[in-house]
């Protein structure tokens, strides 16, 4: 079996060879092909080049446009700090919408159209070319929440919640309705699996959650599904008050941060759900040594209780040795979750 059709066997049930091992690798990437993260992240020539070193040195089950939170934000207007080696980022002191009025003006574009959009869909179409079809081909898209903080500014938005409800439901509606546009051209363009990193989202409780963050998710996530394609739920942070209603958007793959409880996630999720993590990416994978992270594995393992994808709790950090990611690979190979 190629590792795409492992992947796909593990989220259908079926019988598969080996575990999917699939870390998020961006900055590592970068320094791997000995290139700068600012081009890295706004050139997909280099983006794809960068994933198939990875995937070919680690024996990797997929290759990610992932590269910042910020792509959407910029197209549609926002003002982001871009760095020669850092990831772009938004600036709240300088949101697009620290003035609401700006929202009632403001509309989605077409993906094709946006200058870093165009470039995640470059990427998905050069690594699905390059790839000859044997790895999965992950899109990514930004949550409801977290674009809403990109586009508001964080701090305000967790005021808005508060002071300005309906506000919030409308931004958050524009987040959606572009995301959804943005993840069904990146399937368009050869995406098999639409990762969406939705991180503001643990600092809102699950009250908001279920008023603001669900019903919008629910229509990320069948959009996705209506066209064929699989999602992948990224949430940074402690979520464990969350699965009640995560366990409702009906994701096939989620990752889980390292404060998150694995058995907490199975017994709310169910048990088709694929759980990825959840190792500390510093000290249980940067800083660690191979013996301890396979021994860490092993305890993930078990704890998954089921569908089980390696990886960490979120994105392996630049200087990370080459032995720590090769004893993951290792373990997806020999170990088998059947």
């Amino acid at each position: 079996m190629t590792k795409k059709e492992d992947f796909f066997a593990l989220i259908s049930g079926e019988e598969y060879q080996n575990i999917p091992f699939m870390p998020i690798t961006m900055m590592l990437a970068a320094d791997k092909i000995g290139c700068l993260y600012g081009e890295y992240a706004t050139k997909a020539i280099i983006q794809a080049e960068g994933q198939l070193l990875i995937a070919e040195e680690f024996q990797t089950t997929h290759l990610s446009a992932i590269s910042d939170p910020a792509v959407e934000a910029a197209d549609l207007g926002a003002l982001v700090m871009m760095s020669n080696d850092a990831p772009p980022a938004i600036n709240e002191n300088y949101a697009l919408l620290l003035d609401k009025a700006k929202l009632r003006s403001l509309k989605p574009i077409k993906p094709e159209y946006g200058r870093r959009m165009s470039n995640r869909l470059q990427a998905v179409d050069l690594m699905k070319e390059k790839s000859g079809g044997s790895l999965i081909i992950e899109g990514w898209v930004e949550g409801p929440c977290a674009e809403a903080a990109d586009l508001r500014g964080i701090n305000h938005l967790m005021m808005d919640f508060f002071d300005d409800s309906a506000f919030v439901e409308d931004l958050m509606d524009l987040c959606t309705e572009q995301a959804i546009e943005f993840a069904l051209k990146q399937l368009e363009a050869g995406a098999d699996l639409i990762g969406i990193g939705d991180a503001a989202s643990s600092l809102i409780g699950p009250e908001f959650y279920k008023q603001f963050v669900l019903p919008r998710m629910c229509r990320y996530v069948d959009a996705v599904h209506q066209k064929g394609g699989l999602v992948r739920l990224h949430i940074c942070g402690n979520i464990n008050s969350l699965f009640l209603y995560i366990a409702k958007l009906g994701v096939d793959m989620i990752d889980l941060d390292s404060m998150v409880s694995i058995e907490s996630a199975r017994q709310y999720l169910g048990s088709n759900v694929a759980l990825a993590g959840n190792l500390d990416p510093v000290s249980e994978v940067k800083d660690s040594y191979p013996a301890a992270i396979l021994e860490r594995l092993k305890s993930c393992h078990k704890e998954a209780a089921g569908p089980f994808i390696v990886g960490a709790g979120c994105e392996i950090p630049r200087g990370t040795p080459d032995a720590n990611l090769e004893i993951m690979g290792e373990f997806s190979r020999t170990l088998m979750n059947h």
